[in-house]
């Protein structure tokens, strides 16, 4: 492992508005091509672009989140450059005086330690136009409706050292946008996507090597593959002499390898300069101060009261925080019980709930058993109504038809035997027709005990209590 890996994340995310950046068009995702997309977003001649107040602030809210520094003064400027989908020649974003800069956020890395990775800038920009490839036989076709659609450019400093790392790093930039309720983060319709700037030098040198950018990665797993794939290609061809070209590179998920696209545009190729439609963006003290009070507990926060508050595990306030409606749920199911444990619930949450999600292709707002009753079926398996193994028929029961726990309890006869005398007679008749096994209890093999409990679980169609089984049972035993 002579080589060391450094990687910088360029993150895209697509702000939460109803409408873009310069215009009233709508930004609703799913519409039929170039149906959003009005004069302002083609830059026709005398249509003017107008600041849409509410990038703004989702990005001051950002930048509080990240501890940055917000700039109380910003410009846009024009980013030039010819494409198919990009009507006006050029892009209008930020360059030299961004929003948003230097702050930083901290990942946890799979062995518990803390890395702090640098946020250069995330400054304001409109999205550009899509072109389309398929159903067109020989052309492309051009759909203008994301064009104007509002971004927010995370560009990171060059402090992953790993796809790991990126991936970790990617995934609490991911949770944070949508615990700020600035971004709703899909993947699937391009709200958040991200290029990876990757290169490789030999350990202890200084100077960062050339460099490749990945563009348009669409998912965790994609940025982690397609890092993985650029560095070893790049070590392979430096071992064998050659030298790396500073390049955009495509991931191709399909054969997992990195193509070339163009080769990499610098700063000056762009002849940025500011735009003359727009002046500059002047933000006053009284505003960062409204939304720095406007902040929601943000994922760290709420991790750390949930260790405190419910007793969990770092690993497990971690699972349920990653996600912000995940967190909500589980809160909701814990305070709706005074009766089963915040551990349970968790459980239940991070096991069963999330099993059923996932097989069903949900997310959690869609999930067909409110955060309620799982906290009263936690509540019924405390109080022994029903075992946790009977408490899953429960739940599926409820999932696909529905209706009240307790009846689904009593109408399938699923409650808990907790009766101690007879409980005591399925041990007796187990002991009694099990005398081989009995023998090897006396002759010193105590494993014989998961053998017996078994079957009296078996006799009681699983609904004995364990724990009153393993009681009486070792009490005969004994005896």
């Amino acid at each position: 492992m002579k080589w060391e890996v450094v990687i910088g994340l360029e993150i895209h995310t697509q702000l939460a508005t109803a409408s873009k950046i310069f215009s009233g068009a709508s930004t609703t995702y799913g519409a039929p091509p170039n149906s959003q997309a009005c004069l302002v977003d083609l830059g026709y001649p005398g249509i003017l672009p107008v600041l849409n107040e509410q990038v703004v602030r989702m990005a001051i809210k950002f930048g509080l989140a990240t501890n940055c520094k917000i700039s109380r003064r910003s410009v846009f400027a024009r980013k030039n450059y010819f494409y198919p989908d990009l009507p006006k020649g050029y892009q209008i974003s930020q360059y030299e005086l961004p929003i948003v800069s230097g702050g930083h956020i901290d990942i946890v890395l799979d062995d518990g330690e803390i890395k702090t990775i640098r946020i250069t800038r995330a400054h304001l920009e409109e999205d550009a136009g899509k072109s389309l490839h398929e159903n067109f036989h020989g052309a492309s076709g051009i759909d203008l409706n994301r064009a104007g659609t509002p971004l927010l450019e995370i560009v990171s400093e060059p402090d992953l050292r790993s796809a790991m790392e990126a991936g970790i790093y990617m995934r609490k930039i991911h949770t944070l946008v949508r615990y700020l309720g600035i971004s709703d983060g899909n993947m699937q319709e391009g709200s958040f996507r991200c290029d990876a700037n990757v290169s490789i030098r030999l350990k202890g040198d200084k100077k960062l090597g050339t460099r490749t950018e990945l563009k348009n990665l669409n998912s965790f797993r994609f940025v982690e593959k397609a890092i993985e794939i650029e560095v070893e290609r790049q070590i392979e061809i430096l071992e064998e002499g050659g030298h790396i070209v500073l390049e955009t590179r495509l991931y191709d998920s399909d054969r997992n390898e990195t193509r070339p696209m163009r080769s990499k545009e610098e700063a000056n190729d762009y002849r940025y300069f500011p735009d003359p439609d727009l002046l500059p963006l002047v933000i006053e003290d009284a505003l960062v101060d409204e939304l720095k009070d406007s902040l929601p507990e943000l994922p760290d926060a709420k991790r750390v009261r949930f260790v405190k508050e419910y007793e969990l595990s770092d690993y497990d306030a971690g699972v349920l925080t990653a996600n912000l409606e995940t967190a909500d749920y589980y809160e909701e199911a814990v305070r709706s019980t005074t009766v089963a444990s915040p551990k349970l619930v968790a459980n239940w949450v991070q096991g069963e709930l999330a099993a059923a999600l996932n097989r069903d292709g949900l997310d959690i707002a869609e999930a067909k058993v409110a955060s309620a009753e799982l906290g009263l079926l936690a509540e019924r398996i405390e109080d022994g109504t029903v075992s946790g193994k009977l408490a899953k028929e429960v739940f599926e029961r409820l999932w696909h038809d529905g209706g009240s726990i307790d009846d689904i309890i009593e109408q399938r006869g699923l409650k808990q035997i907790s009766d101690s005398g007879t409980i005591e007679k399925l041990v007796d008749d187990v002991l009694a027709q099990n005398p081989t096994q009995l023998e090897q209890f006396r002759g010193g093999n105590e494993k014989v005990i998961g053998f017996f409990v078994g079957q009296i679980m078996k006799a009681s169609d699983g609904k004995a209590n364990p724990k009153q089984v393993n009681a009486i049972l070792r009490k005969k035993l004994n005896e």
